[in-house]
């Protein structure tokens, strides 16, 4: 390319200088970067999952997926939990976080907010509004996910195998609890921050549609009581982005 006096001309990293920074993750050994420049999630389309590739969507920020075979046990392989100690999905690696250098994270949450700030969408400007958002992102990862995933458990797998009905009813009685403080807080808004789409959303709404869907306990929950959910499901669910996300890693 010719130069020019006084011409300031940026040159991107290029696709080998990426793949050198991405190298340095021993993740990449398992799952190897076929764009390494981009963000890397590794995934599965589980709630949890498809929190972030609904975001990645959403923001279209360039990634690539990665699917975390739990049928094979990838969660508990050494190269996976090098970047998730947790064992659990997602996790990103971004070879251009903060200061131009590689970023790892794990939590769903986290990625979230990593991912809005990244982008600067789908959370507000001012301060008091970036904490409420946060305060009921907190809630869906303290309370809607735990109790949903519980329901789940003693309905649809191992637990509805137990003849004492305790243990579901307890996860029934609080996960109708959880979405009466949600449907009474959607009264009269678009979305859980009122009229603007937000990570909260994209956190929320893939656990609802489980729980009613997947996990077939829309009738143990009495869903058809709350109102405000299902019409703010029901817009989540019709986005674009979310149609795409929802189905992002693929299954084999």
């Amino acid at each position: 390319m010719q130069e020019f006096p006084g011409l300031f001309i940026l040159r991107l990293p290029s696709k080998k200088h990426a793949m050198t920074k991405l190298s340095k993750f021993p993740i990449t050994a398992k799952w190897p970067a076929q764009h390494p420049e981009r963000i890397q999630l590794y995934s599965l389309p589980t709630p949890n999952g498809v929190k972030v590739s609904i975001m990645l969507e959403e923001t279209g920020l360039p990634y690539e997926a990665h699917l975390v075979d739990f049928g094979k046990n990838d969660q508990m392989t050494p190269e996976f939990l090098s970047l998730s100690p947790n064992n659990k999905i997602p996790a990103i690696l971004d070879p251009k976080g903060p200061g131009g250098k590689p970023l790892a994270l794990f939590e769903s949450g986290a990625i979230l907010v990593y991912l809005a700030g990244k982008s600067g969408r789908f959370m507000p400007k001012s301060d008091a509004g970036r904490y409420e958002t946060l305060q009921w992102l907190m809630f869906q990862m303290g309370g809607i996910g735990p109790m949903f995933g519980q329901l789940g458990f003693f309905h649809k797998f191992a637990g509805k195998d137990y003849e004492d009905k305790r243990p579901r009813d307890r996860y029934v009685a609080e996960s109708k609890r959880l979405l009466g403080v949600l449907d009474k807080h959607l009264e009269g808004r678009k979305w859980i921050m009122g009229k603007d789409y937000s990570i909260a959303d994209i956190a929320t709404f893939p656990w609802v549609r489980n729980l009613i869907g997947f996990y077939g306990a829309g009738d143990l929950v009495g869903f058809g009581e709350f109102k405000n959910v299902q019409r703010v499901l029901d817009a989540f669910v019709a986005r674009p982005a979310v149609v795409r996300g929802l189905n992002i890693p693929a299954r084999p």
